[in-house]
């Protein structure tokens, strides 16, 4: 069997293996990880003399691990297993004859199975396991640790122990956590004091001999302290042979990954868990400042700072090991149960480590100041905690506010916006906004102090700037321009660090003098573009400032101006972004310069479409960085919209307002008419361009008018002048023309379509007679579901909002535009976004009916244009109220429809002829519809659709939540019919459906009668379907 195995594997691996007897192979050696027997061939091919190949030991070692870990060895197998490999362990590391050593892989997988088997048979079985490792470290007839190999493979046999039992990072059943536990209960009881004895002999024996196994044996300890006693390694002894090698001097100056391990292992040790006095004695016990202080002063931290010599390794290392005990220490600091002396220790140990904490915070490495975060973190949260800061943590906060700030500039390396160093600028911004957080913190514990430190900074660099000009270092303007930014947490409302989201009067007044003097300063002409970006950034978030110094206003808009012209691609299309927020915050006080602006920036109006290449980048990380064609154009529209606000301020004339609007849209037109033919012939560059022009004239439209028909918002300008409406219906009219010639591009029609919810606002009821051009272009036979959903959407809007004006066009385009609705609710399905888009389908289309029945406009639905169309809307409303089964995901639309039920019952059911209340009374009358034989159709049609629903054993409103919602639209349908027909319906239910139920009715007709909400009659419907079914 064995060699039959050899030969699989060897086959398995061989790429130049006939493909079907490879595939033999690989099914042989597949079946043989179920076969019971397979494991005893495959360890006596491991450990067989001659050596077989490498991948046939190790895949023989892949197979007897299976074994162990399916369990499908009995006890005698386990320890025969044991003898066998513990005979090749001896052999092969215990004593100094090996000719030729198993490789890292094969050690690694030899571990692997080991550390299984010490699982297994620790508790019983091979008691002696840690003793019969630990005496491979000795040769036969030698001294006490004097086998290197045996020794390596000892300590690999330690490290995978701890991480099958112990490694915290593993997430592992119930039954193997508490198997594991026990494990280490036995290992402590046993032998874990011959383990740390070992070490002890195996620092003292290697230490100046082999890097390798100090590594190693550093290693172990650090894993194994979080759940020994801690005695056995802070003590004299072990301590001894450590901190020699944590200070050891490393000649050539380079990496030094022994005296790294010694950190990592102090950190470890540090971070044991203990109680908080215990904690506290510990740090002060190891005299971790002074070794760390030693080790941030020697040559490798401190002569080579700033050279390429640094070894970041280490800082990072003794960084982690800082982050450790200020943690532990804040831990200590914040637990109730501390006692006094024990917190007076830990407020000593915080006030001397934070110096040490705040060195690495400050390295010019990132990586090296966020590993000292999280704790700066945890400090600054404590301090915030305090009802008063003690005088002794004050004095750390400037230190510490002042690194967290130039800790956010730019480093002398770093340079803005090459697009080589797109990832290195963003981890820098990300950097920048963890130092917020930060920063945030210490305002909110001395609020003084960070506007203090803040507008000294800020203002120290104006004056700077006044003397030195361009001359100055780009990266400390940024700076300063950067934290005036932030400032505005403090100084503006409602930004979350003030009291109660309330601005600091002397923050903002800081603020105040900040903008005056950057306004003056003339930053806006420094050479570096992030200084610009920062300026325009600045001037939109402090707009308001403006307000109450608008003499400035023309200063800054002649910088905008000046900027959406820049040369840097980032800069030219952000400020168009930035341009447009300023003047719309602003319009009352810019209307008096719109014509200069409009003229200023014409040359940046038109539009250049670009087809974008098949190689085009989609995957942009962000719109920062996009210069696509596509990307210019959606910053290019900012403008288009920048004018609209600029040109239609209240104190513009009506006739002026038409003037720049006509001024900005004729050369559109012309360029639409120069395209269209081009683009009727398919011309991809043409109908991109045409797209572009129906956006722009859509874009300005909003800029001009942002007034929503049916709002009542008393914040939201006036609808616009006639004056303006008739300029922009020629508009609307271009749009139409260009839609009607080219309604089969999905592009086009998606323009068309924001333009005219756009529009909307400037065009008024004006829009109102273009309705059936818009419908027949925007629904047209390639129109797809998604669109049909969304035009259906804007068409909700247009109903409500000219409600009292719309009835004659809705009457005559209901008919067509239901029919167009139609027929993409019967389109064939295919695949999930399908299914989706029906759905939205569904829900616009019972919504816009929905609008129609709720602003007094049901007399459309059957007037007698749309009287033949009337059934077919009705079947379409019971068909979807009908259908629930699972798959459909109909549901939602079921409610929907359910609940337009009730509504037209309300509508035309006529007056209520019964009631319903606690006691309530007979019913009185005949039924007096609106429509003539409405009631018969309640009765008939609308009563009949609720027990469909109710009687199909789809239907569970007991565990889905979303069927209980249609059980209460249906129990208010059952209601509303009862309230318009009275006794018509008593006598329907009496007659067919108690009988069919087998029920009596009397329950039925008293819950029907007296629950005045649905959920008390739709209680009664769930109980009923639970008795019937």
């Amino acid at each position: 069997m064995e060699s039959q195995i050899e030969n699989a594997i060897e086959i398995a691996w061989n790429p130049a293996s006939d493909p079907t007897l490879n595939n033999q192979a690989f099914e042989y050696l597949h079946q043989l990880r179920s076969d019971p027997q397979a494991w005893q061939a495959c360890a006596t091919l491991f450990t067989r003399t001659p050596k077989p190949s490498e991948v046939v030991r190790v895949f023989s070692l892949e197979i007897v691990n299976t074994a162990i870990l399916i369990q499908s060895l009995d006890t005698q197998s386990l320890l025969a297993l044991k003898g066998v490999l513990l005979d090749y362990v001896r052999t092969t590391y215990g004593t100094n004859q090996q000719t030729q050593p198993d490789t890292a892989s094969l050690q690694n997988k030899l571990t692997q199975t080991l550390t299984l088997l010490f699982v297994t048979l620790y508790k019983q079985g091979w008691e002696t396991f840690i003793d019969d490792v630990l005496a491979l470290i000795s040769l036969p007839s030698g001294n006490q640790g004097d086998n290197p190999a045996g020794v390596v493979f000892y300590l690999r046999i330690l490290g995978a122990i701890h991480d099958e039992i112990a490694d915290v990072l593993l997430v592992r059943q119930d039954s193997q956590a508490r198997s594991h536990t026990e494990l280490k209960d036995l290992l402590r009881e046993r032998d874990v004091g011959k383990v740390a004895q070992s070490w002890n002999d195996l620092l003292a024996r290697y230490g100046n001999q082999d890097d390798t196994i100090v590594e190693m044996t550093l290693k172990v300890i650090g894993k194994w302290v979080s759940w020994i006693d801690i005695s056995l390694i802070i003590n004299d002894g072990m301590l001894g042979l450590i901190l020699p090698i944590v200070g050891r001097a490393n000649e050539s100056g380079g990496e030094d990954k022994v005296r790294d391990a010694a950190v990592d292992a102090f950190t470890e040790i540090v971070g044991k868990k203990m109680r908080p006095a215990d904690k506290a004695e510990m740090i002060s016990f190891l005299n971790l400042r002074d070794i760390i202080s030693q080790l941030i002063a020697s040559p490798p931290l401190n002569e080579f700072k700033g050279t390429p010599r640094y070894d970041t390794d280490l800082a990072e290392a003794v960084a982690k090991l800082v982050n450790t005990i200020m943690a532990d220490i804040v831990r200590v600091l914040e637990n109730r149960s501390t006692d006094d002396t024990t917190r007076a220790k830990s407020n000593q140990l915080l006030h001397d480590f934070i110096p040490l904490l705040l060195r690495f915070f400050s390295d010019e490495y990132d990586e090296i100041c966020s590993t000292v975060i999280p704790s700066l973190t945890d400090v600054l949260a404590y301090f915030r905690k305090l009802p008063e800061l003690p005088a002794s943590f004050s004095e750390t906060l400037p230190p510490i506010l002042n690194a967290i700030i130039m800790k956010m500039r730019y480093d002398e390396t770093s340079s803005w916006g090459h697009e080589d160093e797109q990832t290195d600028e963003a981890e820098f911004q990300e950097l920048r906004k963890r130092l917020q957080v930060l920063q945030k913190t210490v305002a909110v514990v001395d609020q003084n102090l960070y506007v203090e430190v803040l507008t000294g900074l800020v203002g120290n660099t104006f004056q700077t700037l006044d003397e030195r000009g361009s001359q100055m270092d780009w990266r400390d303007v940024d700076l300063a321009l950067h934290e005036m930014y932030l400032f505005g947490e403090l100084a503006m409302p409602n930004q979350g660090l003030g009291t109660k989201n309330q601005a600091s009067p002397v923050a903002t007044e800081r603020l105040a003098a900040m903008m005056t003097k950057m306004v003056q300063s003339g930053i806006a002409n420094f050479p570096h573009p992030a200084i610009l970006l920062h300026y325009m950034e600045i001037c939109v978030r402090y707009c308001a400032f403006f307000e109450g110094q608008p003499s400035f206003i023309g200063q800054v808009l002649e910088n905008f101006v000046r900027l959406v012209h820049h040369d840097h691609a980032r800069i030219r299309t952000r400020s168009w972004y930035l341009f447009h927020r300023f003047v719309k915050h602003l319009r009352a006080q810019v209307g008096n310069v719109a014509e200069t602006v409009i003229q200023s920036i014409g040359d940046l109006l038109p539009i250049r479409a670009e087809v974008p290449g098949e190689d085009a980048d989609d995957d942009m990380s962000s719109d920062q960085t996009d210069n696509s064609a596509d990307a210019i154009f959606t910053s290019q529209l900012y403008l288009f919209e920048a004018i609209g606000c600029i040109s239609s301020t209240a104190s513009t004339p009506v006739e002026k307002q038409a003037l720049y609007a006509r001024s900005v849209m004729d050369p559109l037109f012309a360029d639409m008419e120069y395209h269209l033919q081009r683009a009727k012939a398919g011309d991809a560059q043409a109908i991109l361009q045409i797209h572009h022009i129906i956006m722009a004239l859509g874009t300005l439209a909003h800029g001009f008018s942002d007034w929503t028909p049916g709002a009542n918002n008393s914040s939201q300008r006036p609808p616009p002048a006639k004056a303006l409406s008739d300029e922009f219906a020629r508009a609307a009219e271009a749009i139409l023309i260009a839609l009607s010639e080219l309604n089969t591009s999905s592009e086009i029609r998606t323009a068309c379509r924001s333009s005219f919810s756009r529009l909307l606002g400037v065009l008024g009821s004006a829009v109102l007679p273009q309705l059936p051009q818009w419908i027949d272009g925007l629904l047209s036979r390639s129109s797809s579901k998604d669109e049909m959903a969304m035009f259906l959407r804007l068409l909700d809007q247009v109903v409500y909002g000219f409600k009292s004006e719309i009835y004659e066009v809705l009457n005559q385009l209901l008919t067509p535009l239901l029919q167009r609705v139609f027929g993409g609710l019967v389109e064939p399905i295919n695949g999930t976004d399908d299914e989706i888009q029906l759905a939205e389908l569904r829900r616009e289309y019972l919504t816009f009916i929905g609008v129609i029945l709720n602003n007094d406009l049901a007399g459309v639905l059957v007037s007698e244009t749309n009287q033949g169309f009337f059934d077919s809307l009705i079947d379409s409303i019971l068909n979807m109220a009908g259908d629930i089964s699972p798959d459909s995901g109909n549901l939602p639309a079921s409610r929907l429809s359910i609940g337009l039920l009730s509504k037209m019952a309300n509508v035309w059911g006529g007056p209520d002829v019964a009631n319903i209340s606690a006691n309530p009374s007979a019913p009185t009358g005949s039924p007096s519809p609106v429509i003539p034989g409405f009631d018969s159709f309640l009765i008939n049609r609308f009563h009949p659709a609720c027990w469909s629903v109710l009687h199909d054993h789809q239907f569970n409103p007991a565990s889905d939540a979303q069927a209980k919602l249609v059980l209460h639209e249906i129990a208010g349908l059952e209601q509303a019919i009862y309230l318009k027909t009275g006794e018509l319906l008593l006598q329907t239910l009496q007659s067919t459906l108690f009988p069919a139920l087998g029920i009596d009715g009397d329950g039925f007709i008293r819950a029907m009668t007296t629950s005045t909400d649905k959920k008390s009659f739709s209680k009664y419907l769930q109980d009923l379907l639970k008795i019937t079914r």
